[in-house]
């Protein structure tokens, strides 16, 4: 009995010092995402109350609402998180609905692409030096609060981005 005591208490020693950037959460339910552009603050809601709070980086172009692809600029509006990436470059990435139909919409009657592919990522160590607004339009936090997102966030969580 005291050897399968042991054997049990190394196996979860073993597995509590694993370097996977998957996390668990198990606290309340993340029912909406806000993002500040202005202050550069995003917060994982539950109801009224916020859960988390993050410093963000955006995209090379901050100001104003992103209209067209390669514009750099982080989108304003109501969107909603609707798929993720396990494998992505940024470390871990989650995905923002951007372009939306009226979005689509704007950008066909100027005669330009909108754009797309917009993620709330983490930062890679190529990335270190590119200053805080270095994106191509995304949401930027560092590696550890991407692992922590990705755990808390939900696919078809609203997500609402201010000015």
């Amino acid at each position: 009995m005291r050897i399968i005591v042991l054997f049990l208490v190394a196996l979860v020693g073993l597995s509590a010092c694993s370097d996977s950037k998957f996390e668990t959460y198990r606290g309340p339910e993340v029912t909406r995402v806000l993002v500040y552009k202005e202050q550069r603050k995003m917060y994982l809601m539950h109801g009224t109350k916020a859960l988390k709070q993050y410093d963000v980086g955006l995209g090379f172009g901050p100001v104003g609402h992103k209209v067209r692809e390669g514009d750099g600029r982080t989108p304003e509006g109501e969107y909603t998180i609707d798929r993720r990436n396990p494998n992505s470059q940024f470390h871990l990435s989650i995905g923002i609905s951007y372009p939306n139909a009226a979005d689509r919409a704007y950008a066909a009657s100027k005669g330009f692409s909108p754009g797309g592919d917009i993620f709330i990522h983490g930062r890679p160590s190529k990335y270190n030096n590119g200053g805080r607004d270095w994106t191509a339009g995304c949401i930027a936090v560092t590696n550890k609060e991407v692992q922590e997102i990705y755990a808390m966030v939900k696919n078809g969580t609203p997500i609402t981005i201010y000015k």
